[in-house]
């Protein structure tokens, strides 16, 4: 098990990708621990002493590869108090504090995986994909859907990681022109997989609705993996 560290960091980067739709790089002071692709970070934006009680935080999958040490990167859409002052508070320059790693959101690399993200929630499976090697041999699907063309912040991202990989193949679904994500759209990619095993992360509506057509289609309840981020 992975110890858990408290480390601060300098914001190095933020990119605006609209509709308040932020992604941060975080520079830490020591070297990221080891974690495993599909966990996350808690972000706190008050001081910490190091010894004390741990502010004020919220959880963000961490969305930089777990070969990259000296970096840190999440994604996060303005929706309430906290993410309010991230957007406010976040700028190059500033001071904020992280602990890490948790969470049990893992994909089993030995196994056909079928993966849907919603918007954000592709976050949870980057550091995944970037962790992925030309020799992998189980075959990986991702449905990658955003409400926009402008909101496939990681499009570049997942692309090149199927370029690189021939056994990973990437579908990005743009509701604005295909409407929202759903099984349908991988059923001929599940036909020909070794039964599979579905990751779903996104917002509770879609995390839901996947969820009912996957037990439509008599998948059973253990090969149905969901990261609740909200």
């Amino acid at each position: 098990m992975a110890v858990v560290r408290r480390i601060q960091c300098v914001v190095r980067q933020v990119t605006d990708h609209g509709e308040r739709v932020y992604t941060v790089v975080l520079e830490p002071s020591m070297a990221v621990p080891q974690f495993t692709p599909g966990q996350f970070l808690h972000l706190a934006l008050d001081p910490f002493d190091g010894a004390g009680f741990w502010p004020e935080s919220r959880v963000f999958s961490i969305a930089s590869s777990p070969r990259v040490r000296d970096r840190l990167v999440i994604t996060y859409v303005v929706k309430g108090a906290f993410t309010t002052r991230m957007e406010r508070e976040l700028a190059v320059g500033a001071s904020a504090w992280v602990k890490l790693p948790y969470g049990q959101f893992v994909i089993d690399s030995t196994r056909d995986a079928v993966m849907f993200a919603g918007g954000t929630g592709v976050t949870a499976f980057t550091a995944f994909l970037q962790s992925l090697t030309p020799e992998h041999a189980p075959r990986v699907e991702l449905f990658y859907g955003a409400r926009t063309q402008d909101l496939f912040v990681y499009g570049s991202l997942v692309r090149a990681c199927a370029r690189a990989v021939p056994s990973l193949i990437v579908r990005l679904v743009c509701e604005a022109t295909h409407g929202r994500l759903r099984v349908a759209a991988a059923d001929a990619a599940i036909a020909s997989m070794n039964d599979p095993i579905f990751y779903l992360s996104g917002p509770p509506p879609m995390l839901d609705a996947l969820t009912r057509q996957l037990r439509g289609r008599d998948v059973p309840p253990e090969r149905i993996r969901t990261d609740a981020w909200e």
